[in-house]
This record gives C-alpha cells, structure tokens and sequence, in this order.
C-alpha cells in the first residue's frame, strides 16, 4: 500500500510503501538510520543489517543525500522523535542516484543559500516555514469564507499607483505607460460596492531600495474591503482575523512550530482584542523610552515600532496618523482634520507592522480637494472618483502583508524565509 508520511499514523503496524527523499543517514554497527522526507513531513526508517540482508544493508549505507527511492516497511510508534513514528524498513528501490548534492549537513552562508533555493526549500527548517505559511494561507480563505466575503481578484498591470508614490515598477504596455500593482486597494473599493464584503489575495511590488529584514521587493496581500464599516468596525474584523490565524497555526502546524523552536506560550496570548494607543500616545511613549529626537509628524521607522511592541505582549493598534504622512484616500477624523480614521498594526516581539488599514473618504468634495492636494490627474484616477458619485457610503478596509505575518508567527527573523523565490534589491535568481 502507497501513502505518505503524514498519512503513517493511519497504518500503525502495517507495512507500506513511501516515495521519498534521503534527507540524511547515519550508520552505527548494523543498523543505519534514513532520515527520510516526502514533501509531506520528515520521518526516520531504521535499516538492520540482519533484517534486510549484507547486500542490500550495504547498498543502503552508499545511498546519498537527496537520492531518491521507494521504502517498504512497518509503521511503528517512536516516542523519542517530534514526529512521532518511524519505519522498519524491509527493502527500498532506488529511482534516481543523486550525486555531489550541494547543501551538506553543515553551517552555509545566507548567499551561498540563497543561490540554491530551490533546493534550500528542501531542508526541515524551510519546509517548516513554508507549511506555516500555507496555514496561514488556508485560515485567511476559511476566515474570510465564512464570514461572507467574496474574493475579488485585482489587475497586477495597472494604469496609475495606489497611493501615490514613485516607488513603483514602470513598464510598457503597448503605447502606454503602465505599472507593477503595489495594492490591489482602489479596486477593492469598486469590488465592495458592488458586492459589500470583499477579498483579495495576491503579489504586490515595492521599487522601495531597501535592504531591511522586513522588506522584499515582491510580496503578497491580503486586502479585504467593506462597505457600511467604520473605521472601528475595520478594528474588530482585523482583529478577529489575525487571532483566527495565529489560533490556526497553533492548532494545525505544532510539529512545525517545534521544527522552528518556536516559543508557542507568545503566540497563545494572540487573542482579540488587542490593545490600542493613538499616535499621540505612541509619540510621548518614545519619547518616554529615549526617542527624544522623535517629533510629531514624523511616520515610525523599524526601531520605534519595535520599542512601542515591547510594551504589550499583544499585536498593538496604533491610530489616528497625522493626515500629512498616510495616503490621499484616509478619511480625516470629524473631530480633528489634522489626523486621519487610520491604524497600523505593529506584532510583538519586534516584527514591526503587518497590517495597515484605514476608514475611506466617501465624501465627494472631501475627495476632489485631496486629489488637488496630490496633484492626481482626474484622467488616471476618473474611475476611482465615480465611487464617491453614484451612491457612496462609508467603508474601509486593510492590507496585511503576508511575509511579514509568517516571519513572526514561525519566530523567523528575516522575510527572505518566508517566501518560496524571494526577490530582494539584488536578487532575482534563482
């Protein structure tokens, strides 16, 4: 019988057949021990000599790192391992005899690595992380699913910016500038108004010549969109979201959690509501913690974000921006013009922000004043306009950056982990 290594648990005791890859080995008298992987998980296979044979306890000491090949033998329960169970193996067929594999069981530097990613993705630790993030992946669809969202795929090619900046991926299309998406937001907009509760999941580009460890130049977003919510409104959904998926990863991803010696007692403290300060406040607690030279009106950089997080063992909203850093489309507050209905969330443990979001200006004049203020071409952005012309109501809606939400969920400190092909500033291979 065929199956896989998450599935050996359903065939204690029984004898089947896995397709898999040696991972490691090692040998101590006459037994040798495979570590085997399959896509599916890592499991030990246990080799004895007087069990299988001279011939072929032999061939099973040559095999080599990545050589790939089928094994036979008994499911049984093994304590001693994260996973939990391991294979007495009765015979193994090579497929395919790899040679020289490049990634050896010992230190590697980060760019010799990153060269080889697309084996890199092989190792346990990689593995882990990529399984973290389809849970996450997993979760977003079952939350906002089951909370009545449609999800909306945006244009990856568009006609003008999201917010306004130069930060962007030109290119040409056909007789016409065009551009990289750097949000899918504006037409997440259109999409709310014409289905209430709207979602999207995608790859976004940043021209941004960063090289942070929370920065790559393609990531992807979740940006939900909804009409009839308030800014506060936006606040619980976020909220409830990103308990739902932490929850998720708690509860489907343990093995891979222990993988990344992951500490799970900060990520079981990920429960709604989360804690909220103004950024007034986030200000005079700077300052409070040393940051003298920090003036208002000045947006927060990595090390303020992350002094701010020290202070909650909780994601923290920080509300209420000065209108003068945040994007055109910010509502203003009514009782204060000179700051916007908006919120950055910043994750604990230094991680910095993951989500953004903001209550969207549906006045039709309010609008038409800001995109004199930005100088934004009536031509380009005429479509975005309509929606504040031909019934307008309130919304809002929020972009969660994905790499940014694995990397602290899994504990990984740079987002280049957290992406299958990472590109960064000066990295587009492989």
């Amino acid at each position: 019988m065929k199956t896989t290594i998450s599935e050996v648990a359903k065939h204690i005791g029984e004898d089947v057949t896995i397709g898999s890859w040696i991972a490691n080995k090692r040998s101590s008298g006459k037994i040798a021990f495979l570590q085997l992987r399959d896509g599916t998980g890592f499991m030990q296979g246990i080799v004895v000599k007087a069990e299988i044979g001279e011939e072929k306890f032999q061939e099973a000491k040559a095999l080599t790192q990545e050589t790939s090949l089928y094994v036979t033998g008994t499911i049984v329960e093994d304590e001693r391992s994260l996973f939990g169970y391991e294979m007495q193996i009765k015979d193994f067929e090579v497929i395919h005899e790899a040679v020289d594999y490049p990634i050896t069981p010992k230190n590697h530097g980060t760019e010799f690595l990153m060269d080889h990613r697309h084996l890199w993705l092989r190792s346990k630790k990689q593995h882990a992380i990529m399984k973290v993030r389809n849970e996450i992946i997993r979760a977003t669809y079952e939350f906002f699913n089951e909370n009545g969202y449609v999800k909306i795929d945006p244009p990856i090619l568009t006609g003008s910016s999201a917010e306004g900046t130069t930060e962007l991926f030109h290119t040409q299309y056909f007789d016409e500038e065009a551009y990289l998406s750097q949000s899918g937001q504006l037409y997440m907009e259109a999409a709310a108004m014409a289905f209430g509760k709207v979602f999207s999941f995608g790859p976004t580009f940043r021209a941004e010549k960063s090289k942070t460890r929370r920065h790559l130049i393609e990531f992807w977003m979740i940006e939900p969109e909804m009409a009839f919510m308030d800014h506060e409104d936006s606040l619980n959904v976020q909220e409830n979201y990103v308990s739902h998926i932490a929850s998720s990863v708690l509860k489907n991803c343990s093995l891979e959690l222990q993988t990344l010696e992951r500490d799970t007692a900060m990520l079981e403290k990920i429960s709604a509501p989360f804690p909220r300060i103004t950024y007034d406040e986030a200000v005079d607690m700077l300052k409070e913690k040393g940051f003298d030279d920090i003036e208002w009106g000045e947006d927060f950089g990595a090390p303020h974000e992350t002094a701010i997080a020290e202070s909650f063992d909780k994601p923290v909203f920080i509300t209420h921006y000065p209108k003068d850093i945040k994007a055109f489309y910010m509502k203003p507050d009514p009782d204060r013009s000179d700051v916007v209905l908006c919120a950055d969330l910043i994750a604990p443990e230094g991680y910095g922000e993951i989500v953004g979001g903001s209550q969207r200006i549906d006045d039709l004049k309010l609008m038409e004043q800001r995109y004199d203020e930005h100088g934004l071409t009536g031509e380009a952005y005429e479509w975005y306009l309509q929606l504040r012309r031909y019934g307008s109501v309130p919304h809002s809606g929020f972009g969660l950056g994905l790499e940014r939400t694995v990397a602290w969920i899994a504990g990984v400190e740079h987002v280049r982990e957290t992406i299958p092909f990472p590109r960064l500033l000066n990295r587009l291979y492989p």
